[in-house]
């Protein structure tokens, strides 16, 4: 199958605020692939047509017409084209002071690399501007940043719009999710509320409409019980256990744990084992 490809790549990269690394599209053949790899800069694809898989930690998405996806720096990733129907794709790659703030305003996260857009969404032009405007003179950098801005724009928009239409429920779904994936790391109710999108305190409403309970309550409750679990199966000591559920310092864990399980996390470690014990023996003897 036929393969093109018009790209661009800037060699002065001066511009600290945001500044267009390289910009391209291209129409691939069916075996054509890319990494996997690492990027030292954002970088965006658009499909304009065609399917492909792209692989970012671990996860497979399968794309088509009208998808984005984002390659994070130092994130490990590669993609491939459809054997049957090869992609088309378009892309921009930036970084800058400005560059993190403006990805997080879009919707892209390392969680979820892919935005899918509807189909008047325009992008593909704003894209293809930037690569017109291709050059290392500083009014070319100038032009094709003022593209970049505006394309970033549109996804900010874009975003803005379908948030619009998020019930409550939408919210605190994805405020689980991001509990469910990161609490052995150390989050906070406003890593929360910044992944949702929306304020610390109307995070609080939510959580208190629906479950009764603060959002910081409820990480904690959540960590907790993900501890008792790994407490039961005795396989780790409680400092490890501490540190496996977002705890940094293991006395503050044992008092917390105290405070809502009546009992030392070595108390309920012991407890838990024998009642383990216990019931193998029963087990045993019913045979």
């Amino acid at each position: 199958m036929e393969s093109y490809k018009h790209s661009f790549r800037s060699s002065t990269l001066e511009n600290l605020g945001l500044a267009v690394y390289n910009t391209g599209y291209q129409k691939c053949g069916c075996n054509h692939s890319w990494g996997p790899a690492t990027r030292n800069h954002f970088l965006i694809h658009y499909i304009s047509s065609g399917k492909g898989l792209f692989r970012s930690d671990g996860q497979s998405y399968s794309l088509t017409s009208g998808d984005l996806f984002l390659i994070f720096p130092g994130k490990i990733s590669s993609y491939s084209a459809d054997y049957s129907n090869p992609w088309e794709y378009y892309w921009v790659g930036f970084n800058g002071t400005e560059a993190q703030r403006l990805v997080n305003l879009s919707g892209f996260t390392k969680e979820n690399p892919i935005l899918r857009l509807p189909k008047d969404s325009q992008v593909k032009p704003l894209l293809l501007n930037i690569y017109r405007g291709r050059g290392n003179t500083p009014d070319a950098e100038a032009e094709m940043t003022g593209y970049l801005y505006l394309f970033l724009s549109r996804l900010i928009q874009t975003r803005e719009q379908n948030r619009s239409s998020f019930g409550l429920r939408d919210y605190l779904s994805h405020a689980l999710r991001f509990i469910q994936y990161n609490y052995a790391s150390e989050i906070g109710v406003s890593d929360i509320a910044t992944y949702v999108g929306i304020s610390r305190s109307q995070l609080y409403r939510a959580f208190i409409a629906y479950f009764n309970i603060s959002p910081n309550d409820f990480l904690q409750k959540y960590r907790l019980n993900e501890a008792c679990s790994l407490l039961r199966d005795g396989m780790l000591t409680i400092s490890e256990v501490a540190g496996s559920v977002g705890f940094q310092d293991p006395l503050y864990f044992s008092r917390v744990f105290r405070k809502h399980k009546g009992m030392t996390p070595t108390e309920y470690q012991k407890s838990a084992i024998a009642s383990k014990g216990e019931s193998e023996t029963t087990r045993v003897i019913n045979i």
